[in-house]
């Protein structure tokens, strides 16, 4: 990976907020263990507490600790790990530890398992999951260039990796239990 992909991880371990593409669109994001950050990404968006976070992951297991796994079924970890070329993030229950900032409150968490290779080289450096929301201001279009972020957030993000043209169209967001459709 690239020089640049090795300071986001450095960033991200010492409690940094990056922009990185990923499977949809451009994503600002922290790992989930740093309270601090959170509150700096929440901030940053200007985005309620209470819509939750997204956690984004190569590897299901980095996200283990806060998933109820009690209430899922076999096939249900099949259908997480198996999500298909159509980028999905799914609602699950969310385990008792996981924190207000990821679930909003609602005992739910939202999870995409994706096979992007970037987030799998930054999940698996960083044995963790990451928090993950659109790179823009709440109710502003995503950005798509690297001077649309430093409009956005200015020096704020402590590294930048470039959007990628593929980056185009949000996730669609099913509850794995129920099978609703979100988006």
């Amino acid at each position: 990976m690239t020089f640049r992909a090795r300071m986001a991880i450095k960033s991200l371990l010492s409690g940094g907020v990056i922009s990185h593409p990923t499977d949809t669109i451009q994503s600002i994001g922290c790992l989930p263990q740093f309270t601090d950050t959170i509150e700096r990404l929440i901030n940053l968006k200007g985005r309620s507490i209470n819509k939750g976070l997204i956690l984004l992951t190569s590897n299901i297991g980095y996200a283990l600790p806060y998933i109820d796994v009690g209430a899922l079924a076999p096939s249900d970890f099949d259908t997480l790990i198996e999500s298909g070329d159509v980028p999905t993030t799914y609602i699950l229950p969310s385990s008792d530890i996981a924190p207000y900032y990821l679930t909003g409150g609602r005992g739910t968490i939202a999870l995409r398992v994706t096979s992007n290779q970037l987030v799998k080289y930054i999940c698996d450096n960083t044995q963790s999951a990451l928090v993950s929301t659109s790179a823009n201001i709440s109710s502003l279009s995503v950005a798509k260039t690297v001077l649309k972020l430093r409009v956005y957030f200015n020096d704020a993000l402590d590294v930048i990796l470039p959007p990628k043209e593929s980056n185009k169209h949000p996730s669609i967001i099913i509850d794995l239990l129920t099978g609703e459709r979100f988006r």
